[in-house]
């Protein structure tokens, strides 16, 4: 059962479990948490992606990227693309899933919530100010921000420094923090394909009460923007040679 695959599938899921889970307690009507802000929602997610990239290695996932974009990065980084298929696949899935169970987890709260993009923001992300070419350049930073700066923190210059070993899923979930306080109230911080696209899929699919739309206009930019800037610091990490 513990392979490369259940390790991705079983970290975005988790990842997406909590991610989500947290824009739900303080988005959805008559949650104990409603209307905590977004200093709650970016500590939710910094911790989420913590505890995915745990689960992740121990359920097999040696890598625990968790999403495509740093799949891709670390792929032209490396020059190596074996595992850029399954690694998504895999994401993808567990995002879905994750999603699913967030709104198992909150059932009775859809039907009290009548503001469907509420209902929206839980599963994916869409803008402050609708602007195409800004939005995808903000993806396009955030998710730039965080491949350069995971590849930094694990390249041979920083380990000789005498890194505590087992640190690196912490320093991740901060640098996902750091993101979401700084640069992230422009989109929403997707910054990872799968984190937007797969819940996305399961806001359309499953039977949510009252819910509207998917915006699937929108669904493009957290995809593209994030595969761009993944690129872009894979190329930068593979001229530095980290």
């Amino acid at each position: 059962m513990i392979s490369p695959f259940f390790g991705e599938f079983m970290g975005t899921m988790t990842m997406i479990l909590f991610g989500d889970g947290v824009v739900a307690s303080v988005l959805l009507k008559k949650s104990k948490a409603e209307g905590a802000g977004w200093m709650v929602i970016t500590t939710g997610w910094a911790f989420a992606v913590m505890v995915g990239v745990f689960v992740s290695v121990a359920c097999g996932g040696k890598d625990a990227f968790l999403n495509p974009a740093v799949t891709l990065g670390f792929a032209i980084s490396s020059g190596d693309y074996s595992k850029l298929l399954p690694d998504v696949t895999a994401q993808l899935l567990g995002a879905f899933v994750g999603a699913t169970l967030v709104w198992l987890h909150f059932l009775p709260h859809w039907k009290e919530t009548p503001d469907t993009g509420a209902k929206l923001a839980v599963f994916c992300t869409a803008p402050a100010i609708r602007n195409a070419a800004a939005n995808l350049l903000s993806e396009i930073i955030g998710t730039f921000v965080l491949v350069f700066i995971v590849g930094a923190m694990f390249s041979k210059a920083v380990a000789n420094t005498g890194m505590t070993p087992g640190l690196g899923p912490y320093l991740v979930g901060c640098v996902v923090w750091a993101i979401g306080l700084s640069l992230g109230a422009t989109t929403g911080y997707a910054i990872n394909p799968a984190r937007d696209l797969g819940p996305r899929i399961a806001h359309a699919v499953l039977p949510i009460a009252g819910k509207g739309s998917s915006d699937w206009g929108y669904a493009g930019i957290p995809i593209v923007g994030p595969l761009i800037g993944g690129s872009l610091a894979g190329l930068l990490l593979h001229s530095l040679k980290f």
